[in-house]
């Protein structure tokens, strides 16, 4: 018992302090990359994150609760040339858009990169609700800066009132 409790403290220090850069997530399989992104919203606060990426997965890698009950479902993109790799587009978001809210009952639906959007990106995203998080973004949250919600354009309010850990 004792051993477990040291291993689960030994766990929430290290979330705590875990910090990327973003040239590292750039080497990682694509995979490991969802696991960061689950691991760094564990750091922030969401215990119940989880990869769930895989075939079939219908747009969602990632989801989480938020502290402040809201749930989050991120697909993620990674881009082994970083911003230099192609850009993901308008189709990956309709995609994303069909079912983020419907089949996985997300407030909050992030497109995440470790590259770029294209341009007409921004806009679709705006329209339908889409959050976007770019090789920008992504290295501003990866950096231990603020939790992901303090970093996007408004985010929808707290499904109950609560204060952060």
């Amino acid at each position: 018992m004792h051993l477990q409790k040291e291993r689960a403290r030994q766990e929430a220090t290290r979330a705590q302090g875990l910090r990327y850069v973003v040239e590292h997530l750039d080497g990682l399989h694509y995979t490991q990359f969802e696991y960061a992104v689950r691991d760094l919203l564990r750091r922030d606060g969401c215990q119940d994150a989880e990869q769930v990426g895989r075939g079939g997965d219908q747009g969602a890698d990632v989801k989480a609760t938020d502290p402040f009950g809201r749930r989050w479902v991120i697909q993620c993109k990674h881009r082994r040339d970083g911003w230099s790799g192609s850009a993901v587009g308008t189709p990956d978001l309709q995609r994303l858009n069909g079912t983020g809210r419907q089949i996985h009952n997300g407030d909050i639906i992030v497109m995440l990169t470790n590259g770029r959007f294209s341009k007409q990106a921004p806009s679709f995203a705006k329209s339908q609700r889409l959050h976007l998080v770019d090789r920008h973004l992504l290295a501003l949250w990866a950096s231990g800066s603020r939790p992901l919600w303090e970093l996007l354009r408004p985010v929808p309010p707290p499904r109950r009132p609560t204060s952060p850990p």
